[in-house]
């Protein structure tokens, strides 16, 4: 069952991830007009992408640990989804800036005075150099350095789950969920690199 989805998905070509990231905050943004997020679009758009991201995040944080212990392979797609989930971020922020604070003062203010805008802020600017360097030409020019600077997404991930958990008004499971999925695949992830320093040292 396991080989015949790895056959069956590696069929599907990495530039799809892409086109769909890049179409769904256009899909949100008309939904939005044509009054299909209801009474505040603005800030359901502002959720909503800021939701997608974390997930995509958190698919982009499990793709080893699936493939270590569950034989599913998406390798291949980790790039495309490291990359829609900073295009999402980005609108998500695009949308908190544009459509919801409006004025340019108020934005610092926010940022200094509410701790999960500071923290939201924090991951994104750690998800810039990543952005950047997602591209081949990085990756040989960077060398080993490359893939010590991806581990920031680490950071990025745990960040992204805080802020989402603050944001939320009193107690709500559905972030609390985010948060320990992100942590308890950072445990995984954790593991299987001791594991695989171990191996290498024996």
């Amino acid at each position: 069952m396991i080989d015949k989805f790895n056959t069956g998905i590696r069929k599907v070509p990495a530039w799809t991830i892409y086109v769909i990231g890049g179409l769904y905050p256009f899909w949100l943004l008309w939904q939005g007009l044509s009054g299909g997020l209801g009474v505040d679009p603005a800030k359901a758009m502002e959720h909503l992408l800021g939701e997608r991201a974390l997930q995509l995040l958190i698919l982009g944080l499990a793709i080893t640990p699936m493939r270590k212990h569950l034989g599913i392979n998406l390798i291949k797609f980790r790039r495309a989804i490291g990359v829609s989930a900073f295009f999402l971020v980005f609108a998500h922020l695009l949308v908190w800036l544009v459509l919801d604070v409006q004025l340019l003062g108020q934005i610092w203010a926010d940022i200094i005075k509410r701790p999960y805008i500071t923290i939201g802020m924090l991951a994104f600017v750690l998800m810039l150099p990543l952005a950047v360097t997602s591209n081949n030409w990085s990756v040989r020019k960077l060398g080993r350095r490359w893939r010590s600077l991806h581990k920031v997404t680490y950071g990025v991930c745990l960040l992204g789950g805080l802020h989402f958990v603050m944001l939320a008004k009193g107690f709500q499971l559905e972030p609390l969920m985010y948060l320990g999925t992100v942590i308890i695949l950072l445990m995984l992830r954790l593991n299987l690199n001791s594991f695989s320093i171990a191996r290498n040292r024996a």
